[in-house]
């Protein structure tokens, strides 16, 4: 897997990857950047929250739960000392649907965590879940 990111001025990067899809990451203004995209560690949180949702859906999937409406918000904690990467990550999950029990939506979770998701094992940080479950039955 790989990208590639060109400067297009000031603290701002457009990056592009074997997809296709483009990326536009910029500084804040507090720090000399225009704020024409999020920053680097947002795309970070925001890398996760996808990847867990992919093993998620698809977990659950197989599980024959049905998914009508799935919510994550993710929280990222930073060391004060630089390089101020991430000490500790929470992610919260809401999935709404029918089929989805407690034993089936904490393994689904707990897969993405602890197996599945690259994008949170790859980090140093201490990343854990929580959840809730609305059923529609």
């Amino acid at each position: 897997m790989e990208i590639s990111a060109d400067w297009v001025g000031g603290l701002a990067f457009n990056s592009k990857g074997g997809s296709g899809h483009e990326v536009l990451m910029d500084a804040s203004r507090d720090v000399g950047g225009d704020d024409k995209g999020p920053r680097p560690m947002e795309l970070l949180l925001h890398g996760i929250a996808g990847c867990t949702g992919i093993d998620i859906v698809k977990t659950l999937e197989k599980m024959k739960a049905d998914i009508d409406d799935f919510k994550i918000s993710v929280d990222g904690k930073r060391a004060d000392d630089y390089p101020q990467k991430f000490i500790e990550i929470n992610i919260h999950f809401i999935i709404e649907g029918s089929g989805l029990t407690e034993k089936k939506v904490s393994r689904a979770v707990n897969l993405s965590l602890d197996k599945y998701c690259s994008a949170s094992n790859s980090l140093s940080a201490k990343v854990t879940g929580t959840y809730e479950i609305i059923s529609t039955e």
